[in-house]
């Protein structure tokens, strides 16, 4: 039997884990150079795995500031020379 189409959600996974695949706890292990190869891969220390949303409010504050009359719905004056 298989799950209805409105059921399923998209992107399932490609979304944040809190827990990952022995796998990938060697390959961070790695990254970090806290592996040596011909270790046991049985009981790894515990990974720190957080989403982080650092930046997210930044970027939209820089945004804001180097169009502030794109934000504001304003046009910015005309650049050739003023007429008196």
């Amino acid at each position: 039997m298989s799950i209805d189409r409105t059921l399923k959600v998209k992107g399932a996974l490609s979304r944040h884990r809190n827990v990952l695949t022995r796998a990938e706890r060697i390959a961070q292990l790695k990254d970090e150079e806290r592996w040596v190869d011909g270790d046991s891969v049985f009981a790894l220390p515990k990974i720190a795995h957080r989403k982080s949303h650092a930046g997210r409010k930044i970027k939209e504050a820089l945004a804001k500031e180097a169009a502030p009359e794109a934000v504001a719905g304003i046009e910015p004056p005309p650049a050739g020379p003023a007429k008196s």
